[in-house]
């Protein structure tokens, strides 16, 4: 089993209330979670006007098909048009049968 996470921290730019904050939020949550098969959250910064950071997650058979999925979340992240991508980082972990000590 894999687990790849994503984080993604934006800039807001034009947010000037929680509110404005929470339209970009949502839209962009929505588009995400519509568009693939991924969990995910508003993870950090929940108070600040012009900064929004997400964590992505993906649990997969294969380790390649996290990858993928997770570069292209990232790339549809980049070209969000109501927010600017400031930062991304991707981390994957893998559980296998040795995980359990193979008692299971």
């Amino acid at each position: 089993m894999h687990v790849g996470v994503l984080k993604l921290t934006f800039h807001i730019p034009h947010a000037r209330s929680l509110k404005d904050k929470r339209a970009v939020v949502r839209k962009f949550r929505d588009r995400i979670r519509a568009r693939f098969d991924v969990s995910i959250a508003e993870v950090e910064a929940q108070d600040l006007l012009q900064r929004a950071v997400f964590g992505v997650v993906v649990v997969s058979s294969d380790g390649k098909l996290c990858d993928s999925i997770l570069a292209e979340v990232a790339n549809v992240a980049a070209l969000n048009e109501d927010a600017v991508l400031t930062d991304r980082k991707t981390e994957f972990v893998t559980f296998g049968d040795d995980f359990y000590g193979g008692s299971l």
